[in-house]
């Protein structure tokens, strides 16, 4: 079964060390996330963590 974008953010996070996690990996509308941010807004299924997915899945990064 094909892995959905959110669970497989949420592997790549876990794996993450926790000194990166604060590092941006994203800039939605002008605006930067880092790891943590990320994950809350992916975690908590926001319309910004839909487009941190999206955005990820751009940069080919999910």
């Amino acid at each position: 079964m094909k892995e959905d974008k959110k669970e497989k953010f949420l592997r790549i996070y876990a794996n993450v060390p926790d000194k990166l996690r604060e590092d941006i990996i994203v800039v939605i509308d002008d605006k930067t996330y880092t790891w943590n941010t990320a994950y809350f807004e992916i975690k908590n299924n926001t319309e910004l963590g839909k487009k941190i997915l999206k955005e990820l899945e751009i940069m080919k990064i999910l």
